[in-house]
């Protein structure tokens, strides 16, 4: 087969081009991210060792290594993992495919410390390597084929793929280092950053190089040459080992390894359980979100293992999907160490094990809870994603309701439910919420103007999920919620009634703002919670929960809504007695567009608006 020419897809073009003329801060994480590549290849082969049967017999160590040619200036990384096949590099190597490639150049922010750091956690690894590469060389061999192949690119938008020679399966990749760059193709250089990130890489690493001596005295002393192959990496299972025996800076290294994460975590919980059921548990809690925490295909953050085995990354079950934030490793001694994915859907010790780990989890954002300053830190990027747990997670949500956090109305602050229920009103029976699309907009809300008036808190809820789990929560600690919105909650306030003669008082008036609003409004009623403000949009039982759903791309028709009207406001007083009824049909439009404005913020036709206030402003002068 002669080499056969390919082009990069337009994002790796992109990418490439980041990698080799933009990203210059921490190069050197490239070798991190190759090695956790093997590391990967070889959990992989050693699966499929288990579930087919034509691989049960096959003799391999696995294992990565590491060598360089300081004159040539080149490095090579090899494993004898799983290998690729043709469509392997293609896919992976050329091609958007799995690699998050567009959502990383989408969260480019053009600080190149910050960038560089994304690189890992968006699966883009292998294309670090053109940071300090003019020229790589891949050498691959699938464990279940007999051909392997080359793959080379000099990152310029083409790559060639060939057939070629390789006796063991897996993958050798050799990088032609650029001359800024050739520090890396030294031993210590590369001893001190295998130390730093992939000292707890589970499989074992050798570096081979060559030792230089001397032997023999005066005129006879001569200098000796020897090839060496040292292990350069402790290999060890780091949550396998005693608490004891490790310090904060194995767990951060770690940390910063396993998840491809250059920044601190906020947490982590290591647990070993013993007794009927025996698993090792380590989990860690990330400082920041990862890209994909939103999206629908998000990665699972956690790694089951069988004793030391890699079993799957993939298992969206392995912890519930509010917890997808959390990094780590669940390694069980009791699961077959054959098992299949599909029946770990349905596995009771796996179900137990879960169970468990949610809760210990749980218990350590409980305890960053205490300190505000740092629960600050957790809930600002995982505070939504947490409440995404009182829809689906009934076992826990007492526990969840108390780690939630409310925007307070009277305190102005994110405050706890435990914290409001301390400032109860004497006569005040429920837990007061309103719900909105922006929390600037909930704040103008004139509906919060009889509840002020009270000295009901009222708790604003501005997130999408909020309408979707809310209805579903009905109280905490024996006092239940109320929308602050609901006809039931109103009642609780104890309004003044609108009397019959003030309804015929209106009804002319009301018949006229009927007339000019029909095609955008469901009706018209005098209200006896507002105060100063003229007219409210009233809210519909479920509209932010259509809004919501319209959000996630689902057809949803707008339903008309009813036009609230304060009777007691001097300017609804004077529109009594407007006889003009074209300037009477501006006054009313503008009202109901300042209604909208305070429950949208924006306007969808702003044009006619602002005539219409021109046209009320020119007479009024």
């Amino acid at each position: 087969m002669s080499n056969q020419e390919y082009t990069f897809q337009t994002e790796i073009n992109q990418l490439l081009d980041l990698m080799i003329h933009s990203l210059y801060s921490n190069k050197e994480i490239f070798l991190r991210e190759l090695i956790s590549n093997a590391s990967d290849a070889l959990d992989k082969l050693n699966y499929l060792m288990l579930t087919d049967e034509k691989l049960k017999g096959l003799n391999t160590t696995p294992s990565i290594h590491l060598s360089f040619d300081s004159q040539k200036k080149t490095l090579t990384i090899k494993d004898n993992g799983i290998g690729m096949d043709k469509s392997d590099l293609i896919e992976h190597l050329g091609t958007i495919a799995k690699s998050g490639t567009k959502s990383f150049l989408s969260a480019l922010s053009g600080d190149k410390k910050k960038d560089s750091a994304l690189i890992g956690q968006f699966g883009v690894g292998f294309y670090s390597a053109f940071m300090v590469a003019s020229k790589i060389v891949v050498q691959t061999k699938k464990v279940t084929s007999h051909q392997a192949y080359a793959w080379v690119s000099d990152g310029k938008g083409k790559f060639e793929i060939s057939e070629c020679v390789k006796e063991e399966q897996g993958t050798e990749i050799t990088l032609f280092l650029k001359e800024e760059d050739s520090h890396f193709a030294s031993r210590w250089e590369i001893d001190s950053v295998v130390k730093k990130y992939s000292e707890h890489i589970p499989f074992p690493i050798f570096l081979t190089y060559t030792d230089t001596k001397f032997e023999g005295e005066g005129d006879n002393k001569k200098e000796v040459k020897e090839e060496k192959c040292d292990q350069i990496n402790q290999a060890s299972a780091l949550w396998k080992m005693n608490k004891s025996e490790l310090k904060e800076k194995d767990y951060k290294d770690f940390y910063q390894s396993f998840a491809h994460d250059n920044s601190e975590p906020l947490s982590y919980i290591h647990n070993k359980v013993e007794g009927s059921l025996e698993y090792t548990t380590l989990f860690y809690i990330p400082s920041k979100a990862p890209f994909d925490l939103f999206r629908v295909d998000y990665k699972s953050g956690v790694k089951l293992y069988v004793k030391r085995v890699f079993i799957t990354d993939d298992d969206k079950e392995l912890l519930p999907s509010y917890l997808r934030f959390v990094k780590g490793v669940i390694d069980s001694e009791d699961l077959p160490l054959n098992v299949s994915r599909e029946i770990l859907q349905q596995n009771k010790i796996l179900a137990n094990i879960r169970s468990a780990s949610v809760k210990k989890i749980l218990s350590e954002i409980e305890r960053l809870s205490k300190d505000n300053k740092n629960y600050h830190k957790f809930y600002e990027p995982f505070g939504k994603v947490l409440k995404e747990g009182l829809y689906g997670d009934f076992e826990n949500k007492e526990k969840l309701l108390e780690l939630l956090r409310f925007y307070s109305k009277d305190k102005g602050e994110w405050i706890s439910l435990k914290e409001y229920k301390e400032n109860l009103k004497e006569n005040q029976k429920s837990i007061y919420y309103l719900l909105g699309e922006n929390l600037d907009l909930l704040k103008a809300s004139p509906l919060l103007e009889k509840y002020a008036q009270k000295g009901y808190d009222v708790l604003l809820l501005s997130d999408e999920i909020d309408a979707f789990v809310m209805p579903g929560v009905n109280e905490y600690d024996k006092t239940p919620f109320r929308d602050a919105s609901h006809s039931e909650s109103l009642k609780e306030l104890g309004l003044a009634e609108i009397h019959d003669e003030v309804k015929d008082q209106f009804k002319d008036l009301i018949k006229a703002f009927e007339e000019n609003l029909k095609d955008e409004i469901k009706g018209v009623e005098l209200s006896g919670h507002l105060t100063s403000a003229v007219a409210l949009i009233g809210d519909e039982p479920n509209a932010m929960m259509a809004n919501w759903m319209r959000q996630m791309g689902q057809s949803v028709p707008e339903s008309k809504k009813t036009l609230e009207l304060n009777p007691n406001h001097a300017i609804l007083q004077k529109l009594l007695k407007c006889e003009d009824k074209e300037q009477l049909s501006a006054f009313i439009w503008l009202l109901y567009d300042g209604a909208k404005l305070l429950e949208k913020g924006a306007l969808k036709d702003a044009k006619s608006f602002n005539e219409r206030l021109n046209s009320v402003l020119l007479k009024a002068l």
